[in-house]
């Protein structure tokens, strides 16, 4: 054989495919051009890339109530009846017993109900309880602890309640 130039009647192979390769070339160059900018896409971020991993706060939604920067408390207006009702259930001394409260102003509700037996803490008797806050679509629950005074029961501590 010499050369490329087949003397078949049949094109067989004959061991020279590069300048046929090179025939289509410019079809496999627009062939991939077109879909390396084609109407394909993928969605991917690089904020981890540049540090950027915080989510941008527009401000158009407010936090709920329950969100507050003070530790996740409700207003101090709606504990007040929260804490009212703490101590007026307390004082009751009953057993598995519920008490709703309303903040008439705000429209913020609740129930507060006393959890396990009272005990012995520097020298007083206390009890834990949880309270429930309902205001709008805000829902959320805290516990606390209160201590009998003279005067009563007190709420000694409040805070939001973390499931454990």
């Amino acid at each position: 054989m010499t050369g490329c130039k087949g003397t078949h009647r049949f094109r067989l192979y004959s061991g020279c495919a590069l300048p046929r390769l090179w025939r289509c070339a410019p079809l496999a160059a627009v062939l991939a051009l077109a879909l390396g900018s084609g109407g394909c896409s993928m969605s991917y971020s690089l904020d981890s890339f540049f540090g950027g991993s915080k989510p941008e706060i527009t401000g158009s939604i407010p936090p709920p109530p329950s969100a507050k920067e003070d530790g996740g408390l409700p207003p101090e207006a709606d504990l007040a009846y929260a804490r009212a009702a703490a101590s007026e259930v307390l004082g009751r001394g009953e057993k598995d017993a519920s008490l709703p409260w309303e903040n008439p102003q705000t429209g913020a509700r609740g129930t507060v109900t006393p959890i396990a037996s009272a005990y012995v803490q520097d020298g007083k008797t206390c009890r834990d309880f949880l309270a429930s806050y309902v205001a709008g679509p805000a829902q959320a629950w805290m516990q606390g602890e209160a201590c009998k005074q003279k005067e009563g029961w007190q709420v000694r501590a409040l805070k939001p309640w973390k499931k454990s």
